[in-house]
């Protein structure tokens, strides 16, 4: 292995004066690393990097911290989504932070871009220990060219990964020994006693959360694919296990991305440079593009595999049901590099319906787009929680309330002004259950789903056949090539209709109260456009988002 030190970058101006500083090695150089010094580091079958995130093997949205300064107090959206710290705060921690990575052996200094159009993209440096987290940020980030690098300059923003030294709990503010702490005005990010990478990335997309919106620019939390003979683009949201990266990983279509994205005025463009995909139940029959895309300079976390052939048994669960795998955006071969492309023709929403009420698919109105963005619904299934006897409601504003900034009001805009403008269809897809709720109903099939979306893309939807539901008043589409005639209207797949009938009144019930916080900012229109037909009368409770709270809005959109 070389013993000089690689790209040498100046880190005085943060008080460090590690000796040993890496920045910007190449993917097999950070292997090297990490199998020579990190413990538990290895190459799997495929050839993918295996590394693993200790304690932590998901994010913590509860310890994630904005400062409170007077420049941009009166922008964030205050409460569970972004905890208030003041500057103090952010020093100590910071100062604890540096304080950590001057003792390290080696740093990794990772440069890149957010965001593929030039015009809005912006530098950010990470500062690691791990060459994990180095690889897993090189995958994740837009990997500048060599003459990019050449004239890199100064950040835009920095990120101080001391994920393995703790916060310190006496500190005030603190909670625990995690703390992930951002600072608009000082335009830093730091990082206290969580190893897990996933925060280093939805940290960026934070940033561009904040940011984007700034300009009149939509930021989202969705994927994109592209007509592979046109500019024209559909966009995809939906929360964790809607399918949005499996669905966006398409053969039929040009991927564009699989997770952050921007509307600008010109069209839509990637934040990142990779893709980071559930691994968990990952099939090459399933999932060949993203199964074939987990190789060499990819990094899979947290999965057990085998002492004798490094083979991966993705079904294994015994570390975190949260495995995930890291992967350069052009491993996947229909990927359109630059990841940009025109205005979205069809906006579509992805929601995991494990009551088993909510139709395949579904026409949307303006308004009801508005109402379903807002409420940014989907389930968790009975059984994985200890108590949890049937599926729970979670409803995440913009299907993405954790990374949000500015109050769900402004995005909402946005995302109105923008399908007003340029005409776009708007859909609600269904990938949970039919035929009965989580445990007494079927999954639907993902080739049914990958149907509908083909059916979109190739127009065929645009004037399908369709009637209202009488509980949600969504338009039911009830004619889609490929997917049976029975399982597009629920109501059809139950043996039980009392069953479905309570099931839906349920379901809606849950929609009504969990919106409430947000009727005082939308219009009539918008209020009127969710579920109807429901005589709500009875209490009922909301298992919601953690980060969901009662802050009203102030626009109106």
């Amino acid at each position: 292995m070389k013993s000089n030190i690689q790209n040498p970058v100046d880190l005085t101006a943060y008080n460090i004066e590690s000796k040993a500083t890496h920045r910007n090695l190449s993917p097999s150089e950070l292997y090297e690393h990490a199998i020579r010094y990190e413990s538990g580091s290895s190459i799997s079958e495929s050839g993918a990097l295996v590394a693993y995130s200790g304690a932590k093997t998901g994010r913590s949205p509860k310890d994630k911290r904005v400062v409170k300064h007077p420049a941009s107090e009166k922008d964030i959206w205050w409460g569970p989504v972004n905890f208030p710290i003041d500057e103090h705060v952010f020093h100590v921690n910071r100062e604890r932070a540096i304080d950590y990575l001057n003792t390290a052996e080696r740093l990794y200094i990772v440069d890149g871009f957010a965001g593929w159009d030039p015009q809005h993209r912006i530098k950010i440096r990470v500062i690691c220990s791990r060459p994990y987290h180095a690889l897993f940020m090189h995958t994740m980030l837009i990997r500048p060219t060599a003459e990019e690098l050449a004239t890199f300059g100064e950040p835009d923003y920095v990120i101080f990964n001391a994920g393995r030294f703790p916060a310190n709990r006496l500190t005030s503010g603190m909670t625990s020994k995690t703390s992930i702490d951002l600072s608009f005005e000082e335009k830093q990010m730091v990082i206290l006693g969580t190893e897990y990478a996933g925060e280093m990335k939805k940290g960026v997309f934070t940033i561009m959360n904040y940011l984007m919106p700034k300009h009149g620019l939509l930021s989202m939390h969705c994927s994109a694919t592209a007509d592979p003979y046109s500019s024209h683009c559909s966009v995809l949201f939906g929360l964790s296990g809607t399918g949005k990266t499996t669905l966006s990983a398409d053969p039929k279509r040009r991927l564009i991305g699989d997770d952050e994205h921007v509307w600008s005025d010109s069209g839509v463009f990637n934040i990142e440079g990779g893709c980071y995909a559930k691994a968990i139940d990952l099939t090459p029959e399933n999932e060949p593009e993203i199964f074939n895309a987990l190789r060499f300079g990819s990094v899979l976390e947290n999965v057990v595999f085998d002492d004798e052939g490094h083979r991966v048994d993705f079904h294994d669960t015994s570390i975190t049901q949260n495995t995930r795998g890291a992967y350069p955006i052009e491993f996947i071969k229909n990927a359109k590099v630059p990841c940009t492309a025109g205005h979205p023709t069809d906006v579509i929403f992805l929601t995991c319906d494990a009551f088993g009420v909510l139709p395949p698919v579904s026409k949307l109105t303006p308004e009801q787009a508005m109402y379903h963005f807002i409420s940014g619904y989907t389930a968790k299934v009975a059984g994985t929680e200890m108590g949890v006897t049937e599926p729970s409601a979670t409803f995440s504003a913009c299907f993405g309330a954790p990374f949000l900034v500015w109050h769900p009001a402004k995005y909402a805009k946005l995302l109105a002004d923008k399908m007003k403008r340029h005409n776009v269809n708007v859909w609600l897809i269904n990938t949970g259950w039919t035929g009965g709720s989580y445990g007494l109903g079927s999954r639907i099939k993902l080739k049914f789903t990958r149907a509908i979306l083909d059916s979109i893309h190739n127009g065929t939807l645009a004037d399908a056949p369709t009637q209202p539901d009488p509980y949600f008043g969504i338009n039911i589409v009830t004619d889609v090539p490929h997917v049976p005639s029975e399982i597009l209207v629920p109501a059809n797949t139950w043996a039980d209709k009392d069953a479905f009938a309570a099931t839906a009144n349920k379901l809606a019930r849950l929609f009504v109260d969990n919106f409430k916080k947000f009727e005082s900012g939308v219009t009539a229109e918008v209020k009127a456009a969710g579920p109807r037909a429901i005589e709500i009368t009875e209490q009922s409770s909301v298992i919601a988002d953690p980060t969901t709270h009662e802050a009203e809005l102030q626009p109106t959109v």
